[in-house]
């Protein structure tokens, strides 16, 4: 029943732009067959809302914060309305003043962000979104910010603003300082002045160890978010994002999102591509559709939404395809496929938007977007060496008008992936059998690839205890062969480090940002912390989640802390490149430690991994690590 009511709901859009009943009908089944097969299911919002009074659809929104009591109350306000409407908010601080400073009206002095955000928080506690789940925030400070020491050590106490993530974004100035040991300036919003320094290096130390102590805050890279944003150009520079960090967006703007479940096309060992492809334009039209039926918490979210059209078509059960297709996730294989899986999505996404801007018209602003001058929102179109589909096409079809500005996210997708069943968004799966914790109670969850070749061997029910004791890895299990080994690997069988490479080989393809969680096994230290944030940065992400397993009292899957053993074990038998990639970028992950590692040609520090290769963006010096 709900998947036919959002169906119905959704085609109905298409009476807008002249579809008879009947075509609309069509379209609806259509709709109707790809959620019931579990190919694709949208945001939450969506399934929750679409059909009913509510009708609110969105998932993501960001808004701004003015350095005034009208704008910090009126902002909690529109909160507070979305929370209601089921969506979660992200919003960037900097604008107001460090706590205390002097405030004019009053005579007295400034709280600071920090204490503000105590108040959207507790505003945050008090609104239960649409009547079924708690709001999510996201809180953002750039380094800059006089009370950035504040900022990170907001969430230090356990109870301390549970409403939100928190994030400091890292601006292109701070890695100028950072590489040079110079100091870093922090300036007051209020009036530009510079008002102290510190040390870039202690900084991010600094926020290594709150990471690795509480979680919590995660780091931004500005210039990585900014570089290939089409939007750039006539909205200026995006600061902020939704509270997992997957849609970078401009104050006031919206984006609803869904995802395509990958292992669902597996079929008989072989991935599916056809039907991928099909699945791909059906998603797009369905997001698309979205946007017009959708009754957006605000007209100025209405009007800046409808402007850009942005859209944020996912992925989901990737873990699963890579299991059914006997591909260990962070083998070499296992990364290609990422690449080529990310770029197939976005491709026939983008071009599938341009059928869409030919029907229905571009979006608003794109005769002052990126577009029109042969631009593209995906790095990966800069690096042709990757390409595997005909990108220098879809460049001059997007010249003739595209219906959305971005068509492609990875979104965590915690609730849709327990519908389908399947792993979340591009996670690896985090045990093969877990206890999952939710409001009516604890149940045990076993992967259904890892039960089917489970049913397939002797003695299985003694096998599953013996995983089950194992926390959930069959790793140094020798009842289990060393092929089953390799290809069923855990979140914490994996080293940091390729959680990581992962993260930024899908990056390469995708038009606003990827949602990766970081995980860490208990026993790994805060210059691991540290390590991943330079290595994320070296490799081109647009931002990191690290999250060290049992940092927090509460956490909603519970597993083994993770062994030494295992991870080494799972090094030994995958055989990867990403530690050549490391140590190549300066990085030396497992000694701990980062190097002074310059170009050869030209002494630059700036070097870069692109596909398989370390450059300097300087001379054009390289050298190959991945074939």
């Amino acid at each position: 029943k709900m998947f036919r009511r959002v169906a119905h709901n959704i085609a109905s859009a298409d009476k807008i732009y002249g579809r008879d009943d009947k075509e609309v009908k069509k379209l609806e089944e259509k709709f109707y067959n790809l959620m019931t097969s579990l190919y694709f299911l949208p945001n939450s919002p969506t399934l929750m809302n679409a059909g009913t009074n509510l009708q609110q659809l969105s998932a993501c929104f960001v808004l701004s914060i003015d350095d005034s009591i009208e704008s910090i109350y009126e902002t909690i306000k529109h909160t507070a309305i979305i929370h209601k409407s089921g969506g979660g908010t992200g919003f960037s601080f900097n604008r107001i003043r460090p706590a205390g400073s002097p405030v004019g009206t009053t005579s007295g002095v400034a709280s600071g962000p920090v204490s503000f955000m105590k108040v959207f928080d507790a505003s945050t506690e008090a609104i239960k979104q649409g009547g079924r789940r708690r709001g999510a925030n996201m809180g953002i400070l750039e380094a800059w910010h006089p009370d950035i020491h504040k900022f990170i050590r907001a969430k230090e106490r356990p109870g301390e603003l549970e409403n939100f993530n928190i994030s400091v974004m890292l601006d292109g100035s701070f890695w100028v300082a950072y590489k040079k040991g110079k100091k870093y300036s922090l300036i007051n919003p209020r009036n530009g002045e510079k008002v102290g320094e510190v040390d870039p290096r202690n900084l991010l130390r600094e926020i290594s160890y709150m990471a690795w102590k509480t979680g919590d805050p995660g780091v931004l890279f500005k210039v990585n978010i900014n570089m290939r944003n089409i939007l750039r150009g006539c909205l200026r520079e995006i600061r902020a994002t939704n509270p997992c960090g997957e849609e970078p967006l401009y104050p006031y703007e919206s984006c609803n999102l869904g995802s395509i479940n990958l292992y669902s096309f597996v079929r008989d060992g072989e991935f599916d591509w056809s039907e991928f492809r099909r699945t791909i334009r059906t998603c797009v039209r369905f997001l698309d559709n979205v946007i017009d039926v959708n009754v957006f918490p605000l007209k100025r979210i209405e009007r800046n939404t409808k402007k850009t059209r942005k859209i944020g078509l996912g992925l989901m059960g990737l873990a699963d395809a890579l299991y059914a297709l006997n591909i260990p996730y962070n083998s070499e294989e296992g990364f290609r496929f990422m690449r080529k899986v990310a770029e197939f999505l976005t491709y026939h996404a983008i071009s599938t938007s341009c059928d869409l801007a030919r029907e229905r018209g571009p979006f608003p602003l794109f005769e002052r977007s990126g577009y029109i001058k042969g631009e593209m929102p995906v790095n990966g179109f800069y690096q042709k060496e990757l390409w595997t589909l005909n990108w220098k096409k879809l460049s001059e079809k997007v010249r003739g008008g595209v219906r959305n500005a971005e068509v492609t996210t990875i979104a965590p997708t915690g609730s849709i992936s327990m519908i389908a069943g399947v792993s979340s968004g591009i996670e690896p799966q985090f045990s093969l059998v877990y206890e999952k914790i939710v409001p009516i109670g604890s149940f045990h969850l076993i992967d259904a690839e890892f039960e089917k070749r489970l049913r397939g061997m002797e003695n299985s029910e003694a096998l599953l205890k013996r995983v089950v004791q194992n926390d959930g890895s069959i790793q140094g299990l020798e009842e289990f062969p060393e092929e089953m080994r390799r290809v069923f690997v855990t979140s914490l069988d994996i080293p940091w480090w390729d959680h990581i490479r992962a993260q930024a080989e899908i990056n390469q393809w995708i038009c606003a940002a990827v949602s990766k969680t970081i995980n860490l096994p208990h026993w790994a230290s805060p210059d691991d912390v540290l390590h991943a944030y330079l290595f994320a940065h070296r490799l081109g992400c647009k931002g990191i989640t690290i999250y060290r397993e049992g940092s927090k009292s509460k956490q909603v899957i519970y597993m083994g802390w993770g062994k030494r053993s295992r991870q080494e074990e799972v090094m030994r038998i995958v055989g990867n490149k990403t530690l050549d990639v490391a140590n190549k970028l300066g990085i030396r992950v497992e000694e701990g430690r980062v190097e002074e590692h310059v170009c050869p040609s030209c002494g630059s520090e700036d070097l870069i991994y692109e596909s398989g290769c370390v450059k300097c963006p300087s001379c054009g010096w390289s050298e190959c690590i991945i074939a």
